[in-house]
């Protein structure tokens, strides 16, 4: 397979026309869609079959195809495998030993109903750094029902600041497995994707949160849903469970997140343990920006902020203090961790599925089609970028699908870009791909049934504000495209 990873040196492995390029890809688009929108296969098996019509449109010899699967599908594995793996890790035993409750009530506690909004977009953008969304769903929402019924405010008032909060952080924000993707596929600076997405995440969130929230409550004016258990727990999501929608492969986790813990971990704790892998990149991405001369301390710094490192000490301190912290031994501490993999292994098989559709994009030609069209057009990559995000995300409903196709596509034309502009192109994709969440999303149902809300209600509330994230976050991407 070493010929294929040199393919930019030994030309494309098809050798088909410019025409005949561009209809493989729209075909290899179209089966994914219709694989996992009309037949509702799973994303990784759409994906595959995506990836055989292209490279049989585009008349890829069948070994050079499946070299070329393989290869990117190898690649974004290692790549992005293991910085899922870490954070669900991290995340599950943060849910676990009650180290997100922590937060949840040292912020939450005594806070006036009118901060309340502001409040929870907060905490939701706190647990949702190493969390995935599901996961952040099943530990807030009974939070967000509790309060709404306690303080008698509309659930939604308090409800969308949350969701935001948690869909802001799984766009933008490494290490959540779109934007990991993104960065892999364009090969952007995980670092400094993470600092410009934290930038462009906080206006977002307020925009798309708490004042979104204001409106939303107004427009869906409900109450909690009764369904409350004693526990404050909500009960199961029923329709909600995943198949590929919104925030892919990870399937339902039970609401009322059981614990085995003795004792609950402190809030220092918890949040050291959610903002150490960030500080650590943070101050990688600081340092270069920074121009920091090439040295020990540089090298040190470097070595640190890299994201599979930054991720494995954060794990090993929270295996710790949050563990540890909440008396857990270390056997029940490994299987804590270890039930979070489960969750995730559809979100790597997904993810590299996409990688090997990307490689073969790139590799039959099609890459540099979409490339000299740009070039010829003037077109913007960055709003290229959003817009192919926005049409596969509103075909599919998948984010993960619509992160990792939008960036093997645009990839070989944002080749020549600096490095903070491939960081901006990673997060102009993550915008469009939370664009308008309607009833091919895993995600909408999840909301509407946790919520107990009519289809109508839920598309008037979470769909509303899953396109106010993507616009208002695609703005803020282009300011910042402006300054640096």
């Amino acid at each position: 397979m070493v010929h294929l990873l040199a393919a930019d040196a030994t030309g494309p492995i098809s050798h088909a026309s410019s025409g005949q390029l561009t209809l493989a890809a729209l075909a290899g688009i179209a089966v994914v869609v219709l694989a996992i929108s009309a037949f509702k296969l799973h994303p990784f098996l759409g994906l595959i079959l995506g990836s055989a019509a292209l490279a049989a449109v585009a008349q890829v010899p069948g070994k050079a195809a499946v070299d070329s699967f393989t290869t990117g599908f190898g690649k974004t594995a290692g790549s992005v495998g293991l910085l899922v793996a870490l954070g669900a890790m991290i995340g599950q035993l943060l849910a676990d030993s009650g180290g997100g409750n922590a937060i949840v009530d040292k912020l939450v506690g005594g806070v006036k109903a009118a901060a309340l909004p502001w409040m929870m977009a907060l905490v939701a953008a706190i647990i949702g750094l190493p969390m995935f969304f599901e996961i952040g769903v099943v530990l807030l929402i009974p939070i967000v029902l509790s309060v709404a019924r306690r303080t008698k405010q509309p659930v939604l008032l308090i409800g969308i600041p949350a969701l935001a909060g948690l869909s802001v952080l799984h766009g933008f924000v490494p290490p959540h497995p779109g934007p990991v993707a993104a960065i892999e596929a364009v090969h952007a600076n995980t670092g400094r994707t993470l600092l410009f997405g934290i930038i462009a995440a906080i206006p977002t969130l307020i925009v798309a949160g708490p004042l979104l929230g204001r409106l939303v409550a107004r427009l869906v004016p409900v109450d909690a849903p009764a369904a409350l258990a004693a526990d404050g727990s909500v009960r199961d999501a029923g329709s909600g469970a995943h198949d590929g929608g919104e925030h892919d492969g990870a399937t339902a986790v039970d609401a009322k997140n059981d614990t085995t813990s003795t004792r609950r971990p402190s809030f220092g704790a918890a949040i050291t343990c959610i903002l150490l892998p960030v500080v650590l990149m943070l101050i990688s991405a600081i340092a270069e920006i920074a121009g920091m001369k090439k040295g020990t301390a540089l090298s040190v710094i470097a070595f640190l902020g890299n994201p599979p490192v930054a991720l494995f000490i954060s794990t090993m301190v929270a295996m710790i203090l949050l563990g540890k912290g909440a008396g857990l031994s270390i056997a029940k501490t490994n299987g804590i961790m270890s039930a979070g993999l489960p969750a995730v292994a559809g979100i790597i098989l997904i993810v590299a599925a996409g990688g090997g559709f990307k490689t073969l994009l790139v590799d039959a030609g099609v890459g540099n089609v979409i490339k000299d069209w740009a070039d010829g057009s003037n077109f913007s990559p960055l709003l290229l970028a959003w817009l192919v995000a926005v049409g596969i995300r509103l075909a599919t409903g998948s984010a993960t699908v619509a992160t990792i196709t939008a960036a093997g596509i645009v990839a070989p034309m944002v080749a020549h870009l600096d490095a903070n502009q491939l960081s901006l192109v990673v997060l102009a994709i993550g915008a469009g791909s939370l664009f308008f969440s309607h009833v091919n999303d895993a995600g909408f149902w999840l909301v509407k049934e946790y919520f107990g809300l009519s289809v109508v209600q839920t598309l008037k509330s979470w769909s509303l504000m899953e396109t106010v994230i993507s616009v208002v976050g695609f703005a803020c991407v282009w300011i910042l495209h402006l300054i640096v």
